[in-house]
């Protein structure tokens, strides 16, 4: 689970994407424009493979505003999303590497 308390990748977002995973879910953040104003972009999808190896119906996105408030928003999104589907993610890690 993600820690709101240490998870800070407001900055980095800001110029890079930021990815990590949890138990066989992966994510990826990253700077998108937006209509208003610029926005993260939080994509999640199964292991093993990387973001651009996986077929877009395995994945799913949020889009939030470039704040520490969307970035809280974010970090909830992917905690509720790990805890909803956490057999899918547990299901990901028994797939064969190829």
């Amino acid at each position: 689970m993600i820690n709101k308390e240490t998870f800070h990748p407001l900055n980095y977002i800001k110029k890079e994407e930021y990815s990590g995973s949890m138990d066989g879910m992966r994510y990826m953040m990253k700077r998108v424009k937006g209509e208003e104003a610029d926005m993260i972009r939080v994509t999640i999808w199964p292991e093993p493979y990387g973001i651009h190896k996986t077929p877009e119906e395995e994945k799913q996105f949020i889009e939030v505003p470039l704040s520490e408030d969307g970035e809280a928003q974010a970090a909830d999104w992917l905690n509720e999303q790990y805890e909803e589907q956490k057999e899918r993610w547990r299901g990901s890690l028994r797939k064969p590497w190829v």
